[in-house]
Order: structure tokens, then sequence, then C-alpha cells
């Protein structure tokens, strides 16, 4: 066993610290020192270093247990500002972020129209629009992308939708910017901001299944992120399902993402136009129909929209099945514009389908439920990456 220097001992004790400010919202010094057995002067210390640094600030007195009352302490949100990027839409999407999760600025890139531009270039567009809207220290830049990522080296090791393949994109951000990056999978992304910033924050064992242009799903196991062996734990998207005769960009055909995405739902709705009188209403041709009026059709009633979605819920409910045979986790968390705009219309039909195909005990022990973090869900999870590997705030 090798044991721990004084600077790696401080740097563990340090980060045990700001982890616990983080976490209480405010917590004296002397609180401190009972919670993690260290003793008051190597607390204060390590409080005075991380409040020379800016990460943390003095908030007033709290009560009196008999002595003179404490001082609390509290994280300084705005101390840091964060780039976080979505690459896994028709658009780039970015945004500065603090350290609590509140998005101070967001900016987007559209890509229609640019299949000659390389989309790294986009990348570099989006992130040139972000930094100047920066008011504080930057900590680095996080990004969130559709593909099989090796999150250790920042390697895209193949995007389908974007067709990347061993691109280094953690290196070309770094030696571009010079500033800290993290690359993961938009999926896995948005788990680990689910558990940081959402609804289910510090739930043990979770799902999150992100349906956009493509299909994945980010699994946390014991509190952990669960990337498997090569990075790519949750790669639903290309698991065939379907034995219906429908190509993948994958080069598979049936593949989950080929027949339940959003644009696999938009290409069916588009092919049966004029069966739709809602949708003839709303818009004057099928290039017309995105994922907002397929929305705002099946919220006015639209059956032929409410038949698609049916269908997209039994899809994603046999993925679902297989999921909760083999991982045996309770809830399920759904995001994605579709998914979440138009939840009542798919989450019966995965439930359905989801029972129906695994055992009782397991299914019925199930909870899907949409996340309440919208369109910066993976935004917010490529941020709480930074906050992690550059802070140790898990």
């Amino acid at each position: 066993m090798i044991k721990a220097t004084q600077q790696q001992t401080k740097a563990h004790n340090r980060s045990l610290l700001l982890q616990l400010v983080y976490d209480r919202q405010q917590v004296s010094r002397a609180e401190l020192a009972r919670l993690t057995g260290l003793t008051r002067t190597t607390v204060s210390g390590l409080v005075a270093e991380l409040i020379q640094d800016g990460l943390v600030e003095e908030v007033g007195l709290g009560p009196s247990i008999g002595g003179k009352p404490p001082t609390l302490l509290q994280i300084v949100a705005d101390s840091r500002s964060l780039l976080g990027v979505d690459l896994a839409s028709h658009e780039f999407h970015g945004a500065v972020v603090n350290l609590r999760g509140q998005v101070q600025y967001r900016y987007s890139i559209p890509l229609k129209g640019d299949a000659e531009v390389d989309p790294l270039e986009r990348v570099y567009e989006l992130v040139d629009g972000l930094l100047p809207m920066c008011k504080s220290p930057i900590l680095g830049i996080g990004i969130g992308t559709p593909g099989l990522v090796n999150s250790e080296q920042g390697i895209v090791r193949y995007s389908v939708n974007l067709d990347w393949r061993n691109l280094p994109l953690g290196a070309n951000l770094k030696e571009r910017y010079h500033l800290p990056v993290c690359v993961a999978n938009d999926c896995q992304a948005a788990a680990l901001a689910e558990t940081t910033f959402g609804a289910n924050k510090n739930t043990p064992n979770l799902i999150v299944v992100k349906v956009g242009r493509g299909i994945g799903s980010g699994i946390v196991l014991n509190g952990r992120l669960y990337g498997g062996d090569d990075f790519c734990g949750g790669e639903i998207g290309h698991m065939v399902i379907s034995d219906e005769d429908v190509d993948c960009r994958c080069g598979h055909k049936g593949c989950l993402e080929a027949v339940a995405s959003s644009q696999a739902i938009l290409t069916r709705v588009q092919a049966a136009f004029s069966s739709s009188p809602v949708l003839s209403q709303m818009v004057h041709s099928p290039q017309e129909v995105d994922l907002q009026v397929l929305i705002n059709a099946y919220h006015a009633g639209d059956t032929l929209i409410l038949s698609e979605l049916k269908r997209i819920g039994m899809y994603l409910g046999i993925a679902f099945a297989n999921l909760v045979s083999v991982l045996n986790i309770h809830k399920i968390v759904l995001a994605g514009s579709l998914v979440v705009g138009a939840s009542d219309g798919i989450i019966p039909s995965a439930y359905e389908t989801m029972w129906n195909r695994s055992l009782d005990l397991l299914g019925k022990e199930m909870v899907l439920e949409t996340s309440r973090l919208g369109n910066d869900i993976v935004v917010l999870g490529a941020a709480a990456l930074l906050m992690q590997a550059e802070l140790g705030l898990v």
C-alpha cells in the first residue's frame, strides 16, 4: 500500500470540507470538525484557503448552544463559471452555469443546412459565444455528446449522428482554450444532472433515458455513474428490438433509435400528414412539422399522433423491461422534449409493455417519471462533470 503524501491528504481534506459546505447549505467550522473528525486547527486553515479562493464565504451567526454563536459558512455559487455544452440535438446548445446549477446565459447554434460544415467547427463557434458571458473565473468546459465516449481520455470513439470516429474532442478543446475539459456521453451527463441538481438528488440507483434524435440511457448505481468496462454502459439506442424493416444510421435494422426516436416519429407523421386534419390546420406542409408542432397537435386531440406516441411507448417499454430485469432499479426518469411534452401519451403504453415483459414483482415496483430539468439537462450534467473533476463535488 502506498502512503498518501501530505499534499494529497490536504487536497482530500479540502475537498471533503468543500463537499460538506456544499451539501449542508450553511454550516459552522465546529460542525465541520465534528462531521469530519479533523482538528479545529486543520478545519480553520483549510476554510481560510477556501475563503481566499472565493469558493466559500461567511454569512452570519448561527444559534448558540451555550457559548459564542458560531459563524456560518456557505458556498459562493457565483464564484465560478462553468461552460456546459449539449451536442445531442438538432442544434448545439450551451450555457454558462454556476455552482448551484443555475443557468446564467444560454446560447445555441442551429445545424440545419450545415451538412458540409464539420460539427467540430460548430462546437468552437458555440464555446466562442459563451466565453464572453462568463462573469467569474471559468472552471472549465463540460461536453455532453451522443455516441461512445472514452471519458477518461476525452475521445469520442464513435458518434453515429455526428459522424465522428476516434475524435480527441477533449484534447482539441484544451489546446484551443487552455481550460480544463470534461467529455461524456450525453445520456450519462443527463443522469449526473438528475442526481446533482434534479428532483432525484442523491438517489442511489437510477436510470435516466433520454429520447431525442438519438436514444440512450445513463445509469447510476450506488450513487455512482456507471460507465461499464469501456465507458459505454447504457447504450440502449442500438439494441435491435423490432423486426420492422427500418434502417438505422448505425447500419442495423430495427434499433430502438430507428423506431422510437423523435426523428422516427417525425418521419412517420410527416409521411401521414394528409390524414391528419389537426396538423393540416396548424401548418401547410409536412416539412413544417417539427417536434413542437407535433406536441401541440397531440394536445389538440390528433389521433394519428396519439397512435404514434403509443407506439413509441411500446418500444420504450420493451427496452425498460430489459433494463429492469438486468439491473433491478426501481426508477426510470425520462428526458427529452418529446417525452416530457407528451408524457401522458407515451408513459401508459411504456408501463403496460414493461409489465407484460418482466416479472410481476420487478415490473410492479417500477416508477416512470419525467425530468424537471427540461432542455438544460445535458448542459447541467456537463457542468456537474466539471464540479466533480475540478472541485471534487459529487
